[in-house]
């Protein structure tokens, strides 16, 4: 592949999708959130009315799940069929229920050749791709690897910042199963050999932006 992929990791608070979304707008690179993936198919087989503590049930509702997304870091956005789901994946209702859909090998292997052939098919001289298991599973050969973190309570402040009209008690009980579950499924909490560490506990948004580009530089 001769366009650039950077691949970057990290548990739910530590700024995976604000920073790369930063990074690939500043870089001129397409933007891709697999998360949001994630939440979307979640948000999808809930509506769709299957068993999710079945792994089968959960499975069965991946033919029928039309996901796009928008790869503009400035305008995007994500879509279920025809409905705009940017907003609805990220209520607390949908961040309850994503490990379980994502726990299922059947959804994670069809999720994982989604994000292949979108980053296959972007236009863009590179392309920022951003979540738990981005640098070993879906492409552990992306030219850059990053794993950004953030200390507990650092990930838990932001998280609540980001979430209006819900207690930090709430929102941080979410972070932490959701963190639990789905360490049992992939480690996003541990840099894979090759892959280089940014914390950024002690870093506002914009140093962990330039951090994360200056990884970006030494590796190109």
């Amino acid at each position: 592949m001769s366009r650039i992929v950077v691949a970057v990791d990290g548990p739910a608070g530590s700024g995976k999708s604000s920073v790369s979304k930063a990074v690939a707008r500043k870089l001129g690179y397409a933007y891709l959130d697999t998360g949001a993936a994630y939440r979307a198919f979640a948000w999808h087989a809930q509506n769709a009315g299957v068993e999710l503590e079945d792994a089968a049930s959960v499975a069965s509702a991946l033919p029928s799940f039309e996901f796009s997304e928008a790869t503009d870091p400035d305008h995007f956005s994500v879509r279920v069929g025809e409905k705009d789901v940017t907003d609805a994946i990220r209520k607390p209702a949908v961040t309850g229920i994503v490990s379980l859909v994502a726990r299922v090998p059947e959804v994670r292997a069809a999720l994982t050749e989604v994000f292949r052939s979108i980053a296959a098919a972007t236009e863009r001289d590179g392309i920022v791709i951003e979540g738990r298991d981005i640098t070993t599973a879906v492409a552990p050969d992306a030219q850059v690897r990053v794993l950004l973190t953030a200390s507990e309570e650092a990930r838990m402040g932001r998280r609540s910042a980001e979430l209006t009209g819900y207690s930090a008690q709430v929102v941080g009980e979410q972070l932490k199963a959701r963190d639990r579950a789905d360490s049992r499924v992939v480690d996003f909490m541990t840099a894979a050999d090759g892959v280089t560490t940014v914390d950024s506990t002690e870093l506002d948004f914009d140093e962990t932006v330039d951090a994360v580009i200056a990884v970006i530089r030494t590796n190109l």
